[in-house]
């Protein structure tokens, strides 16, 4: 598998010496943060260098993580579909069940090179809260997470995965209760605590350095399916495609073919239940650009521009941003940018469920039902990477309500 240890070079695609991607990213925080921003910046440049870093970084993923993650042809599947053959990059068999740990991991590492022994995340799908608790478990920190309270409910399983692993869970009733507030409550914890606190942001958004950071921490997925599909198949794929919420699964995903021209890439957003006001999470589809959580990037909002509500299937795609990266290469048309509605998710989840035995998110459940589009006008010669960024179990339960066919166990695990 591949032997990088240190990031790729990212000269060509990376942030300039102000954390911009040209027209976006930054460090647009409070004053009272920009003290910890820029030390952990600065941290991070020279992090990037330090050889022994990534290689504990890389020990960590592949001795605990489980690394490296399969890429899997999806024969059935594509059998059913017809034209492209799938090949699913099976991040849903890593350790915690997501994409999310390969940068909690790194983070966690980086807390403790700083000297700091308390980190506090947020977290939609709970994903990355059970990510971040895995890590401060492992390496011994104090860990607080902050959860929307309609994500709460929605994702019981994972709080109780994150209260089994030794994290406080803090259910935040503001505004919509979801993903927004979550990070609302997270950085206002980190401006009175940041002496002794690292904030492990989950995906490649907020101020500089985290785009690049967690990007850096995320390109392994990239790295190993672009080593993966020359192995199996002798050569580049013709498509990539990846669900973007915040966008890391994507960014980590697509950063490794950026300088293959002929390979496409698409990220999938969430039309939710149809592109109107606060009824999806559609963000470069259907946003502009703002300010928003110390970034510069694509926001939803309203003509006064106050930040919209949203609304997704999928806990994890519910945010009104994108990270900065993936605005630039919006703008740049380096990748296109789509969306899947709830309705198609949710076929999607069933289907790969029905094929292949694998239960999937309903995060990435939007990047196959996009998949499944794209493969029925294509070769039977011709293959799409699928990033299957995380597994599905902890939505069985939602999932099952809103197909009608689990009301009564759903009732009885509400209990």
């Amino acid at each position: 598998m591949t032997s990088e240890v240190t990031p790729p070079d990212d000269t060509r695609w990376g942030p300039d010496a102000r954390g911009r991607y040209g027209n976006f990213g930054g460090q647009y925080v409070p004053e009272t943060l920009m003290a910890s921003v820029t030390r952990l910046a600065d941290t991070y440049r020279a992090i990037r260098n330090d050889r022994p870093f990534w290689e504990e970084f890389r020990e960590s993923l592949n001795r605990y993580v489980g690394r490296p993650s399969p890429l899997y042809h999806a024969n059935r599947l594509s059998d059913r579909i017809g034209g492209a053959q799938l090949y699913l990059k099976r991040e849903d068999l890593n350790h915690t069940g997501a994409h999310k740990i390969n940068n909690t991991m790194g983070q966690t590492l980086l807390a403790r090179r700083m000297g700091k022994r308390r980190v506090i995340a947020e977290t939609g799908a709970g994903q990355h809260g059970v990510a971040t608790a895995t890590a401060a478990a492992r390496f011994g920190l104090d860990c607080v997470v902050y959860m929307g309270a309609e994500d709460v409910r929605r994702q019981k399983l994972n709080v109780l995965r994150m209260e089994l692993l030794g994290a406080e869970v803090v259910a935040v009733d503001a505004g919509q209760k979801t993903l927004k507030d979550a990070i609302n409550a997270a950085m206002r914890d980190w401006m009175a605590t940041s002496d002794h606190t690292h904030y492990v942001i989950g995906s490649v958004m907020g101020p500089h350095p985290y785009p690049q950071m967690v990007r850096d921490f995320q390109t392994v997925i990239g790295l190993e399916a672009r080593q993966q599909v020359i192995e199996q198949t002798g050569r580049l794929p013709n498509e990539v495609v990846a669900c973007v919420g915040g966008g890391s699964n994507a960014a980590g995903l697509f950063f490794a073919f950026l300088d293959d021209a002929d390979v496409k890439l698409f990220g999938v957003e969430a039309a939710g239940e149809k592109l109107a006001p606060g009824r999806h999470a559609a963000t470069l589809s259907v946003g502009r650009p703002g300010i928003l959580h110390g970034m510069h990037t694509y926001v939803l909002q309203d003509e006064d521009g106050q930040t919209s509500p949203v609304h997704s299937v999928s806990a994890g795609l519910d945010y009104p941003g994108v990270g900065p990266e993936h605005a630039h290469w919006k703008e740049l048309g380096r990748v296109s940018y789509v969306s899947e509605d709830d309705q198609a998710a949710l076929e999607a989840f069933t289907t790969l469920n029905e094929t292949e035995g694998i239960i999937p998110a309903l995060e990435p459940a939007h990047a196959v039902a996009h998949a499944m589009k794209r493969a029925k006008a294509m070769h039977a010669d011709d293959s799409i990477v699928l990033n299957l960024s995380g597994r599905g179990d902890k939505d069985v339960v939602e999932a099952g309500r809103l197909l009608g066919r689990i009301a009564t166990m759903g009732d009885s695990l509400d209990a």
